[in-house]
């Protein structure tokens, strides 16, 4: 278990906080993350990774000369905001472009897709590319629906080298594609892991067994199988590597590979040096040449115990560039022939990055004009937010039980940042006179900041949609809510690709949004509508138990989810029924 914490919920900033402070020499805090404390060369591309916390030294430690730029972190186990990743590519960005890199979930392709988007309507060329390595979360003509696990090393490696050599964003993007391409990581574990203030695991692996095939979230693995010796856990990561080759590599004899073995979190160095020693002897009986191998910790999962191993089929340019020379806080290699040129802190290039990383939290002071109706709805909007985090964190536990099932565990915690965060940004603005749509708008882009992962940004994506619909000049309708609710549900489906029947909040959102739309359009007053579009969320939730689910980290481990209902979807129909609450008793009704 995580044993030194403060408030579970400043974890991760003050992490990062006493990461920085031990490492200047590397890097420099910017809002959202970290950049090279020398900066971006200029007209270099600036290679952004990111993620989640709890993965160090994913992702803040591998930022340095020969690495990555810069790395927005977000909060345990969540991906970073949108608006986190643009602050950090924005203190990054030096003329070249930008490249995104992160693992391959929900969460991190969403935010890290918007925050492409407003960099792009900053003026800054971006692209995105999620790393798809480990082979137990998806077969192998599904490999884009693969997650992102300790295969996120080379490939970030290969590109950031690509990316110090010069060469222009587009030629940087295909070098990714191509390591990723040739990337397969496969992992282990005997315990799970625990979020700091969490009292248990996130899954537990019974006395003499292990989980086969595991994630890097705390998900629990796709099956498994007796606790092994140091060779026969070893014998199970070389052969399921070895049966899936990427298509230009017939044979493993005589083929090149760079090798990691990964602890996870709580295996020792030296177990793990009797693991590789059987990999290596096994790698070699079957003709394989290493390359640079790496023993050690390099994408963790808190205190989980277990370990992964990745191969990377490398041809002469790979190998060239996994060759190359880096220097991080927490990997280095090879040495660098001339010293970087770069703006430094204090310098006028430094302090010009500086001010790009943190101009989205200054420029947005002025609030719009709002009617006094407006102001009044801005009250019970406010009620609102509040009756939402008040429901958040009496069922925060229920909602972490509900994800540990097939997922990360994190669904809770995730909601409850999102949604205090979006109260008290609601109350802010409310203090200062804004309307009812900028009160919802500002708790939306709180929410989505604050929480993270793929729920922050589905629900700042509700939340501005209803803001939107509202707006900040006529007293809000029951028309106007439904319609807000509708292309809330519109909106989410857009985003995050799922449609009723995957087990995710749209099999509520979408029938409560039109059964909203249905009652208010037959006459019914909102208190009446919302009660009616309520009951039908809460029976859509509670079916969503006898659903597979087919997006999101449930996915692979779908079997495990039957009988229970989606996190996402429960969390929705409670959230309904507490405005609910709000709106019988609001004088504000049309």
């Amino acid at each position: 278990m995580t044993r030194l914490f403060n408030d579970p919920t400043a974890f991760a900033d003050e992490a990062l906080e006493g990461f920085t402070a031990a490492h200047r020499r590397w890097v420099r805090p910017v809002t959202g993350g970290v950049v090279r404390a020398g900066g971006t060369p200029a007209g270099q591309v600036a290679v952004v990774i990111g993620g989640g916390s709890g993965h160090y030294p994913a992702f803040s430690g591998l930022v340095g000369r020969g690495l990555a730029h810069g790395a927005a972190v977000g909060n345990v186990f969540a991906s970073p905001s949108a608006q986190q990743i643009r602050s950090v590519a924005r203190a990054a960005h030096a003329s070249g472009g930008v490249l995104l890199m992160y693992g391959n979930y929900a969460g991190d392709v969403l935010h890290f897709g918007q925050a492409a988007e407003r960099l792009a309507a900053d003026g800054v060329e971006a692209r995105t590319f999620a790393v798809t390595d480990d082979i137990s979360s998806a077969a192998p003509e599904e490999s884009a629906k693969r997650r992102g696990i300790a295969g996120d090393l080379p490939v970030f490696k290969a590109a950031a080298a690509a990316a110090e050599q010069g060469l222009p964003l587009a030629e940087v993007l295909a070098v990714a594609e191509r390591a990723n391409a040739r990337t397969r990581s496969f992992g282990i574990a005997f315990s799970g892991c625990s979020l700091p203030g969490a009292d248990h695991p996130l899954f537990t692996v019974p006395e003499a067994r292990m989980a086969v095939g595991l994630g890097i979230h705390g998900e629990p693995g796709i099956g498994e199988e007796a606790l092994p010796t140091a060779d026969e856990a070893a014998l199970l990561l070389v052969t399921s590597l070895l049966a899936e080759l990427p298509e230009d590599v017939t044979t493993p004899a005589g083929a090149r590979a760079a090798v990691i073995l990964n602890g996870l979190g709580s295996v020792k160095y030296e177990e793990l040096f009797v693991v590789y020693r059987k990999v290596a002897e096994l790698l070699g009986d079957a003709g394989v040449e290493i390359v640079d191998p790496e023993v050690g910790e390099l994408v963790t999962s808190f205190d989980m115990a277990g370990v992964s191993l990745t191969l990377t089929w490398l041809d002469d340019r790979l190998e060239e560039l996994w060759r190359a020379p880096a220097d991080t806080p927490a990997y280095r290699k090879g040495a660098f022939g001339t010293p970087e040129a770069a703006a430094v802190p204090g310098t006028a290039e430094g302090t010009a990055a500086t001010a790009a990383g943190t101009a989205d939290e200054t420029g947005d002071e002025d609030l719009p004009d709002a009617s006094d109706d407006s102001r009044r709805a801005a009250g019970t909007v406010l009620a609102a937010l509040t009756a939402i985090a008040g429901t958040v964190d009496t069922h925060v536990e229920e909602l972490g039980r509900i994800d540990a099932v097939a997922g990360d565990g994190d669904h809770g915690i995730g909601m409850q940042r999102g949604a205090t965060a979006a109260r008290q940004a609601g109350s802010t603005a409310y203090g200062l006179g804004a309307g009812a749509g900028t009160v919802l708008a500002q708790a939306a882009d709180a929410w989505a900041d604050k929480a993270g992962g793929t729920s922050g940004a589905l629900w700042g994506t509700i939340l501005r949609c209803v803001g939107a619909a509202l707006g900040d000049q006529e007293a809000p309708t029951a028309d106007r809510v439904a319609a807000g609710a509708a292309e809330a549900s519109a909106a989410v489906r857009r985003l995050g690709g799922a449609e009723v029947g995957d087990k995710t909040m749209v099999d509520v959102l979408v029938p409560f949004a039109d059964t909203l739309t249905a009652a208010t359009a037959s006459g019914l007053a909102l208190p009446q509508a919302w009660d009616r579009a309520s009951a039908a969320a809460e029976s859509a939730a509670a079916a969503t138990a006898g659903l597979l689910p087919r997006k999101g980290r449930a996915r692979p481990h779908a079997e495990k989810s039957l009988g229970t209902p989606d996190a996402g979807a429960h969390s929705l129909a409670l959230i309904t029924r507490a405005v609910h609450g709000v709106l019988l008793h609001s004088p504000n009704q049309h």
